[in-house]
């Protein structure tokens, strides 16, 4: 794809050589995190996101370039190609230009323009369009015959061949387009008898809103209504205009054949612009609320990806339960299932009794070092029975969103086969608190909770976005290639299913891995899979201190020069801030090797391994246990579960989240509540008001903080981009990517 280079770095603003030389290491088969962390000086150094950005314009580009030779192939073979025709196509920047000259020559159904032409009525539509003082009666009664029954139905043979010349016109649709875009509204009504089974969708029952400003969420929710058969859904711009625009291109005379022309106009517009362009604008609509759902989403999996691990302890989980009881599992340091139980908590008889002996029993036996809390059914409940035995270990309550569909998913039957589904459960729950990520990659990213209207998005799109992000995730952190499961392996840049089903196999067979080379020895494995995935694959105690560090094998000679210079051991190089901060990076560059990649190794030798997440901390929640607990004006800590482009849902240890509004979030004005918040962040609440009947929590953060004074500044106010900050699809671009409904 090295061939679109340039029209990517047109399109995106990156230096041309940089494109290029990502469209290389693509085309040599280098993934996206590999190309970020380890090929920064051939990129200029790059982030993931750019990266991605250069993959998919070059993608669509690609998609264009055929599109185009299709057509003039297409257009060719009907021996009706013109050089002016070529010229307009090798023009056509955008791929609704390039359908628009494309359409008087795309095979399609017979319509009754055709119909007209095959009753000899075209001549009568041309001397029409040419409105000169003729009787449009009488000259339509010379193409009466046995067909064409009497000059009113020529006269409309003829408006039907007008109207057709009209919705073909390259020119004429892009002047309505703009219109579209500039002006048309998305408007939705409720059906008639509806109201009571639709009452979810009230504020779209007499809805309008310019297409320009129509947020994503809101389209989706009323495709969403549209879809269950709730509303009515159009989107248009204001018909008289259209129909002015179309006047102003066609009519030349008012008169008789004048009339004639204006009738066909307003057909034109009616039958054929209208609905092509409204179903053109709708998708665009839909891709544009997608993608910024979808990013939405992308991000808020990130945030719990790479939301704070407690690490390699030993934990008892419990997954709550009411009647049933309360799974209890032991797990080692590595995740190890070592012992499962079953109490009752919440029966006030002898069982409390049982239930306290059972696990201060279970707490000495596993030298347990912290309590992991299903955070669902009875989940502060259980929390606040163990609180009140004073065990003195950090008790955490874990979101277990998801952790009934890994248990009863083929992954967790093939780990506990002899386990059922709640004892699964409560290992996912004790394991996320360690790992979330590791333990996270386990389970479909849309049953996690994080995103919104998932279910109505683009599914393939969702799951290419979603993958990516599972991938950017494991491979900032890293791997034990030790420890690893096959399906957090299988994220590694490089690393398939099949690949890492074989290095668990090979671990397993040869009592792990001493060092980085034996990757070389795993089936399948080869020279290019090495050089993608070790330098994300961590080994401790290794016979090379630099595999537990993120310094690719590749490099391993210029450390090796770098402690001789020094005239130490690699070993005490390692770790040392104050030693690697003494090495000058310039000393070490090569045409091999340049000051990016040597500067990440002097970086990554003084914190080896660095895991880039902070350590998980216990959340306190009020003493509050139900929505009949939660007061008007109470201040209460809370964790944010969700983001979404009007708010944040937090939970305040409840069983319902509360909704924090855009416009509650931050004293300073914001669009986003991702400008303030982040998924997992520990926040004050304020509670503004309670709807039992409805569950419904509406709170506050920014009432619950002192306003910031205001100060005098003079000059307009500084604007920070964003390079992972949501991008915009604007229905111009969004109308591009429709490349999956041209036809042919």
């Amino acid at each position: 794809m090295l061939e679109y280079a340039k029209g990517v770095a047109e399109k995106l603003g990156i230096a041309e050589k940089n494109v290029a030389a990502v469209l290389t290491l693509f085309s040599e088969g280098a993934t996206i995190p590999f190309i970020a962390r380890y090929r920064k000086d051939r990129t200029g150094a790059m982030d993931e996101v750019q990266i991605q950005q250069i993959q998919d314009e070059a993608q669509q580009q690609k998609e264009f370039a055929e599109r185009r030779n299709f057509i003039e192939k297409t257009i060719t073979e009907q021996g009706k190609m013109t050089d002016e025709l070529l010229a307009k196509l090798q023009a056509a920047i955008t791929i609704h230009a390039l359908e628009d000259i494309y359409l008087p020559y795309k095979p399609k159904r017979k319509t009754k323009a055709q119909t007209a032409r095959e009753n000899g009525l075209e001549p009568l539509a041309l001397l029409l369009l040419e409105q000169g003082t003729i009787s449009p009666v009488a000259v339509a009664a010379e193409y009466v015959t046995e067909v064409v029954k009497s000059p009113e139905e020529a006269l409309q043979g003829a408006r039907d061949i007008i109207a057709e010349i009209i919705n073909e016109n390259a020119d004429t649709r892009a002047k309505l387009r703009l219109l579209f875009e500039n002006t048309a509204t998305v408007q939705s009504i409720v059906l008639s008898d509806k109201e009571a089974e639709g009452i979810k969708y009230k504020d779209y029952f007499a809805f309008s809103e310019p297409i320009s400003k129509i947020p994503s969420h809101r389209y989706l929710a009323i495709i969403r209504g549209f879809m269950e058969g709730v509303l009515r859904l159009t989107v248009a711009p204001d018909e008289e205009t259209a129909l002015l625009r179309i006047e102003k291109q066609y009519l030349k005379a008012e008169n008789e054949a004048g009339e004639q022309v204006k009738k066909a106009i307003k057909d034109a517009y009616r039958r054929l612009l209208h609905p092509s362009l409204e179903s053109e604008f709708k998708a665009a609509l839909k891709i544009k609320a997608d993608e910024e759902a979808i990013h939405v989403f992308a991000e808020n999996l990130r945030q719990l990806l790479l939301s704070s691990p407690l690490g390699g302890k030993r934990i008892l989980a419990i997954d709550p339960g009411y009647r049933t009881g309360c799974k209890v599992v032991c797990l080692d340091e590595n995740g190890a299932l070592k012992k499962t139980g079953l109490i009752y908590v919440h029966e006030n008889n002898h069982k409390l009794v049982d239930a306290e002996h059972t696990l201060r029993s279970l707490i000495q036996e596993y030298r347990i070092e912290a309590i992991a809390v299903g955070d669902g059914t009875a989940g502060r409940e259980t929390e606040q029975f163990i609180k009140k035995l004073q065990l003195h270990l950090p008790l955490f309550l874990v979101n277990e969103d998801g952790a009934s569909v890994y248990s009863a998913s083929e992954t967790a039957r093939e780990e506990f086969p002899l386990e059922d589904i709640t004892v699964r459960g409560a290992v996912s729950i004790g394991r996320r608190l360690m790992d979330p990520l590791a333990e996270l990659v386990k389970i479909d990213p849309k049953s996690i909770g994080v995103g919104q209207y998932q279910h109505d998005v683009n599914q393939v799109r969702l799951k290419e976005r979603l993958d990516q992000t599972v991938v950017s995730c494991v491979n900032t952190v890293g791997v034990n290639l030790n420890t690893a499961s096959k399906h957090l392996l299988s994220y590694v840049s490089g690393i398939g299913p099949s690949i890492a089903e074989n290095i668990v196999t090979y671990r397993t067979e040869k009592g792990g891995f001493k060092n980085r080379k034996q990757l070389l020895e795993v089936p399948r494995l080869g020279a290019k899979a090495y050089e993608q995935c070790a330098g994300f694959l961590r080994i401790k105690n290794s016979e090379n201190p630099l595999d537990a560090s993120a310094v690719h094998p590749e490099a391993y000679h210029v450390v090796t020069r770098m402690a001789e210079d020094l005239g130490i051991d690699v070993s005490s190089l390692i770790g040392h801030e104050s030693i690697a901060k003494t090495i000058t990076s310039e000393r070490y560059i090569t045409d091999a090797i340049g000051k990016h990649t040597i500067d990440d190794i002097i970086k990554e030798l003084s914190k080896p391994g660095l895991d880039p997440r902070s350590e998980a901390q216990a959340m306190e929640y009020a003493d509050i246990y139900s929505i009949e607990d939660v007061q008007v004006g109470m201040v209460v800590p809370g964790i944010v579960t969700n983001l979404t482009r009007f708010g944040a849902f937090v939970d305040i240890g409840v069983k319902q989240d509360g909704l924090v509004h855009v416009s509650e979030v931050a004293h300073k004005y914001i669009t986003d509540p991702s400008e303030a918040l982040k998924l997992q962040q520990k926040v004050q609440v304020k509670v503004l008001e309670v709807d039992i009947a409805r569950k419904r929590i509406s709170l506050s953060i920014k009432q619950t903080m002192e306003a910031p004074t205001q100060r005098k500044h003079s000059g307009a106010p500084q604007k920070h981009a964003r390079t992972d900050s949501p991008k915009e699809v604007p229905i111009t671009d969004a109308l591009q990517l429709l490349k999956k409904k041209f036809g042919k």
